[in-house]
């Protein structure tokens, strides 16, 4: 489960949001292009655009619920 603690911060504010247990496995850049990039500097992806759409946030929450190492998080304080 991802850590909001240990939140990147190259993340975008808002709901959504990567840490840094991320090992680069491209799988949310794939469900969810519009959302997610990768830094190549530290090889790690990150949240760049936050969803406002119902049918955005199904998007990033397959990303979330189909990521290997968990590091997609979901705040639902925001």
């Amino acid at each position: 489960m991802a850590n909001i603690l240990d939140r990147l911060p190259q993340n975008v504010p808002g709901r959504f949001y990567v840490d840094s247990t991320c090992t680069d496995c491209d799988l949310c850049r794939g469900h969810a292009s519009s959302h997610f990039r990768r830094d190549d500097e530290t090889g790690y992806s990150f949240v760049f655009h936050q969803p406002e759409t119902e049918e955005e946030i199904a998007l990033c929450r397959e990303a979330l619920e189909g990521c290997p190492t968990e590091s997609i998080g979901e705040d639902f304080g925001l």
